[in-house]
């Protein structure tokens, strides 16, 4: 109850100045909250919000949150990401994005830690390099480095549909030392717009010696079914 109320805070502040000028704000509902192939939230659903302030030059701002469980004897319930970076296209299409997010949890700060991230995009295609000196804050015995590369693929359908396809690849000392092995994360699926919301279904997998079966950080197969929408709405 505590964590839902916090969320409900951040989305009444995102309800509150989403009306400035560069100010948006986005909300997912997920039957899993998947990261990296790993879920976060113990293969149970989650509510996430956004509040991101984006200026004419490209720099931006924003602060990101989620249920989570890390499941028994971990006593963490909320994930609250903040973020900044500068982003722009050339005259030629390409994207490229640069910045940092810290990764926070109110109930245990061990968790905490810092990562860096560098991206190019090209119509469809959008490529990214993550990069963390510490992936799992002091939760970790000394500085754990991790990297992070994926790509991502959204190729248009008619009928406001579009196949969604991603793969990534974890490595590093975390990898190693801590998780047991590197580990390849894939998915595939289909998206639709309807209106001012966006849904997506994806199958998503990965690829290791490591394999968890647990509910909490579980690796193994599973269909992952997001609804999202982003205010202010667009009047058209």
């Amino acid at each position: 109850m505590r964590n839902f109320r916090i969320l409900a805070a951040f989305g009444l502040l995102g309800a509150a100045t989403v009306a400035n000028a560069g100010v948006s704000s986005t909300w997912t509902l997920t039957n899993d909250y998947d990261f990296r192939g790993n879920s976060q939230s113990a293969k149970d659903p989650a509510i996430q919000g956004s509040i991101d302030y984006a200026s004419d030059g490209g720099w931006y701002v924003g602060a990101w949150g989620s249920n989570v469980d890390f499941g028994p004897g971990v006593d963490v319930d909320l994930e609250v990401d903040v973020y900044t970076g500068f982003a722009g296209e050339s005259e030629s299409g390409l994207g490229y994005d640069v910045g940092v997010v810290y990764y926070t949890y109110p109930d245990e700060s061990d968790f905490n830690y810092l990562e860096a991230y560098g991206s190019i995009s090209k119509d469809w295609f959008k490529g990214k390099l993550w990069y963390s000196n510490d992936f799992g804050g002091d939760s970790t015995a000394g500085d754990t480095s991790a990297f992070y590369l994926e790509a991502n693929g959204t190729f248009p359908l008619p009928q406001n549909f579009s196949v969604l396809a991603h793969v990534g690849y974890s490595w590093g000392d975390y990898w190693d030392d801590v998780f047991g092995d590197k580990q390849i994360d894939y998915s595939l699926g289909v998206g639709y717009t309807v209106g001012n919301f966006n849904l997506a279904l994806k199958y998503v997998d990965t690829d290791g010696d490591v394999v968890v079966r647990s509910d909490a950080f579980n690796n193994e197969g599973r269909v992952v079914f997001t609804v999202a929408t982003t205010f202010p709405w667009s009047k058209n």
